[in-house]
């Protein structure tokens, strides 16, 4: 094969090369900016829930897969969150676990990580029975209730689907609790995987 030709075929190669980076990464960028199924959540704390809000000021509940990559970064958030407001907040993280899994499934090192935050409880939510009463679908999702009870945020608290930084949500929140906005609710989207997915590793 001469020289020319080889370039040639070089060139063709290096060109599809490119083509399939760029379409992947396409794909991935799609995927990242895929917000999941948003909570249809009570406009009021529901009173059968086993989770007790504050009377005294806001108080914010994280439904979360402990098996969800894209959690991570909710995770990191919600500790920005709480160095910013915490003092502010009543806040727990409710696990999903499957109401036949064994014992410590859901203590990943997601678990781990909310449970490490300054001033957040972690739950295990058997059955997701409290996802349900909250109407949460999607891993991540964060609502903020009033110390009346009342929703005033839903959605998530990351820009895209497993990536931490600067987003809508988190901003929202820390104006709420701040007395900044006296908006009677935000919503975000939120990036996560379903609460319902049966992984179990």
């Amino acid at each position: 094969m001469d020289l020319p030709h080889r370039r040639f075929l070089r060139g063709i190669a290096g060109a599809l090369w490119v083509m399939a980076v760029g379409s992947g990464m396409t794909m991935l960028w799609a995927y990242a900016e895929a917000p999941g199924a948003a909570a249809s959540a009570p406009a009021v704390w529901p009173r059968e829930s086993r989770i007790r809000p504050s009377a005294e000021r806001a108080t914010l509940i994280m439904l979360a897969h402990p098996y969800c990559p894209c959690t991570r970064a909710s995770i990191e958030e919600l500790d920005r969150l709480m160095a910013r407001a915490g003092d502010r907040l009543t806040t727990d993280v409710l696990f999903v676990t499957p109401p036949d899994a064994s014992g410590g499934w859901e203590a990943t090192d997601l678990w781990r990580s909310a449970a490490a935050i300054p001033g957040v409880t972690v739950f295990d939510d058997v059955d997701g029975i409290e996802a349900h009463r909250f109407g949460a679908l999607t891993s991540g999702q964060v609502l903020l209730y009033d110390a009346a009870g009342r929703l005033r945020f839903s959605g998530g608290i990351t820009p895209a689907r497993g990536h931490a930084g600067d987003n809508a949500g988190r901003s929202a929140i820390v104006a709420l609790v701040e007395g900044a906005s006296s908006a009677s609710n935000f919503e975000t989207p939120v990036f996560g995987c379903s609460l319902l997915d049966d992984r179990r590793s």
